[in-house]
């Protein structure tokens, strides 16, 4: 999958990786075999030979070109162009060939995702999944989505993921260097009680005690 890959980040997996669903070639591909079709009729009816036969067969080779440049190369290349990347971190939306047009809509950002689905679209298992996000764009609808239905819930699943991984990051982090945490022993200090000390035995500091007294001689 080398299309997302370059744009990923460190800690960042790709989930799921869609084109459009692949009925909306289906027109592209008729028109296909209908120009071929009426190509080879008109090479069939063309003159035998001579100059008429040549022109001929240069308008319809030029026509035909034309035609499914417009009608089947162009939806085709379309098609191959949009990308739909569904990550742990982002959806990533990318489409054209001469005309790059690209949104990353980051999962935290995603307030609510629908999904529609008509008669059709059911049968061939398709749709259209809409992102609402909170960001100036607002709404982006990805149409002709394979499995629109399944695919609301992967990202219902990796909103909620991302936003676990999130609150991990911020209340299970470990403290910054050089900060000491209140309760913690700090770098010299021995746990544990002062060891006993015998009576009379000098302490740590001062004067034995009780302090030793002197009587006078009976």
């Amino acid at each position: 999958m080398p299309y997302p890959e370059k744009v990923l980040a460190n800690d960042e997996q790709v989930v799921e990786h869609l084109h459009p669903h692949w009925i909306t070639l289906v027109p592209a591909t008729l028109w296909l075999i209908v120009i071929c079709a009426a190509a080879g009729v008109g090479v069939y009816f063309a003159p035998n030979n001579g100059t008429g036969r040549t022109v001929v067969l240069i308008l319809i080779a030029v026509i035909g070109v034309l035609l499914l440049c417009w009608l089947t190369f162009a939806p085709w290349i379309r098609w191959r162009t949009t990308h739909y990347v569904f990550t742990t971190h982002r959806v990533l939306i990318r489409r054209g060939v001469f005309k790059h047009v690209g949104r990353d809509i980051s999962l935290q950002r995603i307030s609510d995702v629908g999904f529609t689905q008509t008669l059709w679209d059911r049968m061939v298992k398709a749709g259209t999944l809409s992102i609402e996000s909170a960001s100036e764009n607002g709404q982006e609808d990805l149409h002709n989505l394979p499995k629109s239905d399944q695919m609301q819930q992967v990202l219902n699943r990796l909103i909620e993921e991302d936003g676990m991984r999130r609150s991990r990051q911020a209340y299970g982090g470990q403290p910054q260097a050089g900060y000491q945490q209140q309760g913690y022993p700090q770098p010299g200090y021995q746990q544990g009680p002062p060891p006993a000390q015998g009576y009379g035995q000098p302490g740590p500091q001062g004067p034995p005690y009780p302090p030793t007294q002197q009587y006078p001689p009976q």
